[in-house]
């Protein structure tokens, strides 16, 4: 069977799907692995590497005459109706927002497993592309935050006088968070958390960080992801941070809900509450964002509520993508590792018995198989003309000062 790896052209990605290692596990397998010519250049990797791992370089893919096409960035409707009745494909779908494309797989008869959907047990971890590119994006939060911030993070005693160490606080204790306290430990900043899970303060002590505890209710959902909170509940949680929030150097939010838009944790008073020079890293920007008025990509200045300086907010934009060589190192082992338990004797032939596959599958065979989002395409089909997958945008007016700033 013939896998194909494309050449991603999304703006900003630089990742891709399958590197020379994987292309040998795949080629292994009895598969025919088809890499597009440049595919793996802004990850390191020329097409002479790939050819000396087995894979076969091709200008352009035949999406037609693929049997399995791997990706990284969803894909776009057109890509989905090219593909041949029975192809299948493996790849981040972004389900939730990209509707008119999973209407477009259902509709072509593709076969499409969706690496967000992957279910987060012991079996499937080395499937997991959530968990290994949170891994990356939450070590690019900390690194884009000293950059920015006017100070050291660790502590210095030298004869001019001593230097406190920079104050990190995390909201949002999954993968990603947990990467960035323990970067941020590993840089010398004093560093604290906060999650609404409850298993979160254990984790966040195993880091080197403090836990914050609020007076406010748990929330856990399963697969121990956070569940949103009630609006009520929300404000409480904004009113009870606000005081942390100030007294920070350098604020993180990583926190998600799957399928939703990112919660609001930081309001723009917090933000304007903290002291000129601080700064806000957003890595929810592109889901909507956990600090109002974050914009994926812009590095925007906050006036502090005393008039006397800014706080500098950065909507990260492709976090795991300015990493290109070790996300895509572990993001094709999960690829590869997916296509390695479907695959028997040279042929993917997904076996639905299994927990994995079943799970994971987002179409096939004409009907969209994840639950929620066939619910979510029926809801849009009852609405005509409702706009559906837009991701809700920036709730503050923003008025750039040039392509990567501006001012809120």
């Amino acid at each position: 069977m013939k896998v194909g790896i494309a050449r991603e052209c999304r703006e900003g990605e630089r990742r891709v799907a399958a590197t020379p290692e994987t292309v040998k596990q795949l080629a292994g397998l009895g598969l025919d692995v088809l890499v597009e010519s440049g595919a793996g250049a802004p990850a390191g990797h020329g097409d002479d590497e790939y050819r000396a791992a087995g894979a076969r370089i091709v200008p352009k893919l035949d999406l037609a005459n693929l049997d399995v096409f791997a990706h990284v960035r969803p894909l776009d409707p057109a890509t989905a109706a090219a593909l041949h009745r029975g192809a299948v494909t493996v790849g981040l779908a972004a389900p939730s927002s990209e509707l008119p494309t999973v209407s477009a797989l259902a509709e072509a008869g593709v076969t499409s497993f969706a690496l967000e959907l992957v279910p987060r047990i012991s079996r499937a971890q080395s499937m997991d592309a959530l968990t290994s590119q949170a891994l990356v994006a939450g070590y690019r939060c900390v690194l884009e935050a000293a950059i920015r911030l006017p100070r050291f993070f660790p502590l210095y005693m030298t004869a001019a006088g001593t230097i406190p160490p920079a104050r990190v606080l995390v909201l949002g204790v999954g993968v990603a968070g947990l990467q960035a306290i323990g970067t941020a430990k590993r840089l010398g900043a004093r560093v604290s958390a906060n999650d609404i899970r409850p298993a979160s303060a254990e984790e966040v002590a195993s880091m080197g960080g403090t836990f914050i505890r609020l007076d406010l209710e748990t929330a856990e959902a399963s697969g121990g992801y956070a569940r949103e909170l009630t609006a009520d509940r929300g404000a409480l949680q904004r009113r009870l941070l606000a005081p942390h929030v100030a007294q920070a150097d350098v604020l993180i939010t990583t926190a998600a809900v799957p399928g939703r838009r990112a919660p609001l944790l930081v309001t723009r008073d917090m933000v304007q509450g903290m002291r000129p020079g601080s700064v806000v890293v957003d890595l929810a920007a592109e889901s909507g964002g956990n600090v109002e008025g974050s914009v994926p990509g812009m590095d925007l200045h906050v006036p502090t509520a005393d008039g006397q300086g800014s706080v500098t907010l950065v909507g990260l934009k492709d976090a795991a993508s300015a990493m290109p060589a070790d996300a895509s190192r572990l993001y094709a082992k999960n690829v590869a590792n997916l296509l390695a338990l479907m695959t028997r004797k040279g042929v993917v032939a997904p076996d639905f018995d299994d927990e994995v596959v079943a799970e994971t599958c987002l179409t096939h065979d004409g009907a969209v198989r994840h639950a929620a989002t066939a619910e979510a395409l029926a809801a849009l089909r009852d609405r005509p003309g409702a706009p559906g997958a837009a991701t809700p945008g920036p709730e503050a007016p923003i008025t750039p000062e040039s392509e990567n700033e501006g001012v809120v």
